[in-house]
């Protein structure tokens, strides 16, 4: 059954993103019983065939995402120049009290505080990131609103004043999901995912963002340009 629900992936019946049938309609199908398909996909899901998705069902994993890593990276602009389509979610941005990471990165005092947005990304509607973005309330104490209108962490640094601004550090890391993140990126817990810690700073080297994303580790390879490697 795994054998022919692949060969049905390859010839295309079955396309990148798509959904699968159901338990019940693959065990009419190949006239088993519903234990045996999901043995079956299960040993699909390992291979990284297809992805399960809690309330929503199986899918054919989406072909994987270059993402490109430079001292410009922009979510939507490298998803539009591989001709995805970009999807950007504010979900919330609230005024906390920056922690010993967060302050160093911004160069703030423990305790002031900082706007964190949190945000989802997806390439043709498949969740990709989940991300949370820390700015200074002192420097942009509106910053909150115009997040929200602009929906665009970019287009809302530019009505602030910044039009500009480059990666200063990244640092990647791997890690299993857990709940928040399995479910902001509809995919099962303890699966693989890539945190990014990033800090992009303005024209004159100033800390402007303290970033930290997950991307789902199956969806995506991250390129990095070697030109710009110091």
């Amino acid at each position: 059954i795994a054998e022919r629900l692949r060969a049905d992936v390859e010839a295309g019946t079955f396309p990148a993103g798509s959904k699968l049938p159901t338990e019940a309609e693959l065990a009419a199908r190949f006239r088993v019983n519903r234990h045996t398909v999901r043995q079956a996909l299960s040993n699909l899901e390992q291979d990284g065939l297809i992805q399960v998705t809690q309330g929503r069902g199986r899918f054919v994993a989406p072909s994987l995402v270059d993402y490109q890593l430079g001292a410009r990276t922009r979510f939507s602009q490298n998803l539009a120049a591989l001709a995805r389509t970009p999807g950007r979610e504010v979900i919330d941005v609230v005024r906390v009290p920056a922690d010993a990471t967060v302050a160093e990165a911004l160069e703030l005092s423990v305790g002031a505080f900082v706007w964190r947005a949190e945000t989802t990304g997806a390439a043709d509607g498949v969740p990709l990131s989940h991300s949370f973005h820390y700015f200074s309330v002192d420097r942009f104490p509106e910053l909150d609103r115009v997040i929200r209108e602009e929906g665009s962490i970019t287009r809302a640094l530019a009505r602030a004043g910044v039009t500009d601004y480059t990666r200063r550090t990244t640092r990647l890391s791997a890690q299993l999901s857990d709940g928040d993140d399995a479910e902001a990126l509809e995919m099962a817990p303890r699966r693989p995912i890539l945190q990014s810690e990033n800090i992009n700073v303005d024209a004159a080297g100033r800390p402007l963002e303290y970033g930290i994303s997950r991307f789902a580790g199956d969806r995506l390879q991250v390129v990095v340009e070697t030109r710009d490697l110091g």
